[in-house]
């Protein structure tokens, strides 16, 4: 964008707010169409596109689909570390992300439900994200290797119905293994995940618990593709914990209107 269009876009934006959301609104599919774009009656709680209904994930990967991008490339993996290159079509990213979004279904997982992912940076953290945002669970991302105290505090908090997780994650000179820290985690807190679900990748297998632990891959190969659940523009899509440093961490609601 250049500098003349940015100071158009941001004059657009001063002179009239709401006018302004309202027209990006219009690119977003919405199931219900929203009361007011703003509602200020209850400041400090502002609710953005009130009384709307949508869902994140169809506006990320389905709409696409539905308009003619089923093709085009929706996502590029590229590690030099593990020399891995894994690119996904809008179609293929929203197939694995409706199977992943089934396993959680089957697992009980329900709008409203949290879901923590404690993972590296790989696709499958990314169809999580989206996997969650389809049923309406909430999820939270956290730092993929923090120290176990660390997630137990933010399991407490957000008291997760299921953990998606990996085996490990990988830097350049070492490999890290996740599930020592994710069960020492959940040894500490005092709210316990149902579930935990773990992708087991090929530089470090994981030990996994039974009765709680379940493999990823197997998962995924006779899981049913769950449809889309309509949420209100106000429900929460994401929680993201602070870093703590000046206190305990607190968790900063994204919803999913705004």
């Amino acid at each position: 964008m250049s500098e003349s269009s940015y100071e158009a876009v941001y004059g657009r934006w001063q002179s009239d707010t709401e006018a302004f959301w309202a027209e990006a609104a219009a690119d977003v599919q919405w199931d219900r169409q929203w009361n007011n774009v703003l509602d200020d009656s209850r400041p400090p709680f502002y609710r953005w596109f009130a009384g709307g209904q949508l869902n994140s994930c169809y506006n990320a990967l389905d709409v696409h689909v539905a308009n003619g991008r089923s093709d085009q490339l929706a996502l590029i993996y590229d590690s030099p570390v593990t020399d891995t290159l894994k690119k996904y079509t809008y179609r293929q990213l929203r197939d694995e992300v409706a199977k992943l979004a089934g396993v959680l279904q089957k697992h009980g997982v329900q709008k409203g439900d949290r879901v923590i992912i404690y993972m590296p940076m790989v696709p499958e953290a990314v169809m999580g994200m989206l996997a969650c945002a389809r049923i309406g669970a909430i999820h939270s991302v956290v730092f993929g290797g923090f120290a176990a105290n660390e997630l137990a505090t933010r399991i407490n908090d957000a008291k997760p119905k299921l953990i998606l997780s990996a085996s490990c994650g990988i830097e350049p000179k070492r490999t890290i293994a996740y599930k020592p820290l994710l069960d020492e985690a959940i040894d500490l807190a005092t709210t316990k995940p149902e579930t935990c679900l773990i992708l087991q990748r090929p530089q470090l297998e994981a030990a996994l618990m039974a009765g709680r632990d379940l493999d990823w891959a197997t998962e995924m190969e006779t899981a049913v593709s769950a449809p889309c659940v309509s949420v209100a523009a106000t429900d929460p899509l994401y929680i993201l914990y602070t870093s703590g440093t000046t206190g305990v961490p607190k968790g900063v609601v994204r919803d999913n209107g705004g």
